[in-house]
């Protein structure tokens, strides 16, 4: 067996996660359509593909343990000078994502991954593009509000082509999978792959005022 990059991760829920995937095309992304509207828990890792049943139980037993919780997501930041990355700020759920990735990323589990800088929840909205394009999306998106209830996350793989397609869903309080939403514009984030029971995305009510 060769190897996997994989990713964890709060998919933004619809109708909010493809309307950021839209605007952040917008803004001249060329990753947008690659990547589902999310909150990272855990960053691309590339892990032993054997090892996929071993985290897969890991990511259950996280879920299993875990509560539904709110979130909100509220005006824009950015990482500049330091990344070039232009972002929604999480501005409430914080404390529960913050526990969620030292969880999936335990020294002890099968995902020890160290990260490069200190964890800071978001959603992002532009990467590596033009400073211009990064301010229009830090402008444009400064009165973005959404907000939904929490109940899962997700596991992903990239593929080849670079597209992030979701293997597992995990329930809140249960650590079973539960019901898909539709793929964000089009991108084919559901998996065939026959490395992880097939998966679903977060059941959320929820409700976003975009800017404009």
């Amino acid at each position: 067996m060769g190897t996997v990059t994989l990713g964890v991760s709060i998919a933004v829920p619809e109708p909010h996660g493809s309307r950021l995937q839209e605007r952040r095309a917008g803004f001249g992304d060329p990753a947008a359509h690659g990547i589902p509207t999310h909150v990272t828990l855990l960053p691309p890792t590339e892990v032993a593909e054997e090892r996929l049943p071993e985290i897969a139980a890991h990511l259950a037993a996280i879920a299993a343990a875990s509560e539904p919780f709110a979130m909100r997501l509220e005006g824009t930041g950015t990482f500049r000078p330091l990344s070039p990355v232009v972002f929604v700020k999480l501005v409430e759920g914080t404390p529960a994502c913050d526990r969620l990735q030292e969880l999936v990323r335990d020294a002890d589990g099968p995902v020890p991954r160290e990260l490069q800088f200190p964890y800071h929840p978001h959603v992002t909205v532009a990467h590596g593009i033009s400073e211009e394009a990064m301010d229009r999306a830090f402008t444009e998106l400064a009165g973005y509000a959404a907000e939904w209830i929490c109940r899962s996350f997700a596991l992903y793989e990239q593929g080849a082509d670079g597209v992030w397609r979701k293997l597992c869903d995990y329930e809140f309080g249960s650590g079973r999978t539960v019901s898909a939403v539709p793929s964000q514009s089009g991108s084919p984030i559901e998996a065939s792959s026959g490395t992880a029971n097939s998966g679903t995305a977060a059941s959320a009510s929820a409700s976003a005022t975009p800017a404009g």
